[in-house]
């Protein structure tokens, strides 16, 4: 199904059993799968804008490529240069930057940003209003909360190196909670709602306050 006022590049193909809205632009080169659903307004495969004093890589980037049985909500954007893979759901005004994937079954909330160089595993939920920042890898079935915060510049744009946050398979970041350039969360960790974490997070372990500290661990019964 095809909607009004579609923006098609010449060389995008469209499988026979997609659902395109209204108001949408696909870019040139973008590759998209079957049965995927595009809502109202959405733009695929734009390529990005950058600052004069950004340090993301200015290389060509490839198509955006997008799997079997992707959902890209009502004015979401989604980069060139991105991949999201099958089933994933960008939903409704959120936005996926170059160089980016989100793995098969994971969602990005909306209105959330997952920025440049950013890896996103199977089955991961990310909720309304977050921020993924560059180059953070966020593994397998990890759920992050609405309000989440990630930060990779520890010298706030004086010379340094980029490192974003590292959440490992599984782990939990509740409501609000701002995550410091490089820290790691092991697997199973559990981050209290509105906690501020400044180092690394051991596995299964209990977290929450300003800065977090431990205060426990995620019992066995609880765990994936």
């Amino acid at each position: 199904m095809r909607a009004p006022s579609v923006a098609l590049a010449e060389d995008v193909e469209l499988p026979d059993d997609i659902e395109i809205g209204a108001n949408v632009v696909i870019h040139a080169g973008t590759r998209i799968g079957r049965g995927v659903v595009i809502q109202d307004g959405a733009i695929l495969g734009k390529d990005p804008r950058l600052g004069p004093r950004s340090s993301a890589s200015r290389e060509p980037l490839p198509g955006l490529v997008i799997g079997d049985g992707v959902a890209v909500c009502a004015g979401a954007v989604v980069n060139a240069g991105a991949r999201l893979e099958a089933d994933a759901i960008v939903a409704d005004q959120a936005h996926v930057r170059e160089r980016s994937t989100i793995g098969r079954g994971s969602i990005v909330g909306r209105g959330s940003q997952s920025d440049n160089d950013v890896t996103v595993g199977e089955r991961v939920r990310i909720q309304t209003g977050c921020y993924i920042t560059g180059f953070s890898v966020i593994e397998d079935d990890v759920f992050v909360g609405p309000g989440v915060t990630t930060t990779n510049d520890n010298t706030m744009a004086r010379p340094g190196r980029l490192d974003g946050p590292r959440l490992r398979r599984a782990c939990r970041v509740g409501g609000g909670v701002v995550l410091l350039p490089g820290v790691e969360l092991g697997e199973e960790a559990f981050i209290a709602a509105g906690a501020v974490v400044t180092r690394d997070v051991a596995a299964g372990a209990v977290v929450r306050g300003v800065p977090a500290r431990v205060t426990g661990s995620v019992p066995a019964s609880d765990r994936l």
